[in-house]
């Protein structure tokens, strides 16, 4: 053989053994491509669910922010000083009674829980007891409580009380004057009448508040106020 002939043989061995060492090579590539072709979608998809998940809770928020309604105001509270605020309402016996019917007087308004019960019943026939001497100190008296007309009746007459008693169904006028608010009985939390005492003087503005009352002994306290102013 010639050497030309010898040195084409040896090329051709060596070249196909590299041809076939990089076959596997493309054939990894390859494998790789499809794998990554694979994956690629699942992890678009879990993208795609997170932000959706997302999307939801944040929708959820803005759903439940928007369904909270923000705090009612609460009105001012009364204070000494201040003009009595003015009220019309019915009265025992079907009348109407006014802050208005009381102008140049002092006026004490007792406002109390419930008709006909045993802290009530003992307040109001302390002031009915004294009834004589807050006339002559000049002082009228009205009892105030959400009970309808019936039931202050029925008070009245059971009990022989000597002042009026004025029904405040709508709450108006016990708002008005601070007597209508949150209560606690038993652990559970409930709005209703706070036992309150209002003293007006005779220039229609309040000149003393009492809150939270305790019966016993009130009504006393109530005439040497009135007396002294």
């Amino acid at each position: 053989m010639s050497k030309k002939s010898r040195k084409k043989s040896s090329k051709t061995p060596s070249g196909i053994a590299t041809a076939k060492k990089k076959t596997p090579t493309k054939r990894a590539t390859t494998q790789t491509k499809s794998a990554k072709t694979q994956r690629t979608p699942a992890s678009k998809s879990t993208r795609t669910v997170a932000k959706a998940g997302s999307h939801k809770a944040a929708s959820k928020q803005l759903n439940s922010s928007k369904s909270v309604s923000p705090p009612a105001k609460a009105k001012p509270a009364l204070t000494e000083g201040q003009k009595a605020p003015a009220f019309r309402l019915p009265r025992d016996g079907g009348d109407v009674v006014s802050l208005a019917d009381y102008a140049g007087r002092k006026l004490v308004l007792f406002f109390y829980p419930r008709a006909d019960t045993p802290g009530c019943t003992r307040e109001a026939i302390d002031f009915t007891r004294l009834a004589d001497a807050f006339s002559a100190a000049g002082t009228a008296l009205l009892g105030i409580s959400a009970d309808p007309l019936r039931a202050q009746e029925k008070f009245r007459d059971k009990h022989s009380l000597g002042m009026p008693l004025i029904s405040d169904e709508k709450h108006e006028m016990l708002e008005a004057y601070g007597a209508w608010g949150e209560k606690s009985m038993y652990g559970k939390t409930f709005l209703g009448i706070l036992r309150t005492t209002v003293l007006i003087g005779s220039d229609g503005k309040v000149a003393k508040v009492w809150r939270n009352v305790r019966v016993d002994g009130h009504a006393e306290v109530v005439l040497e106020a009135a007396r002294s102013l």
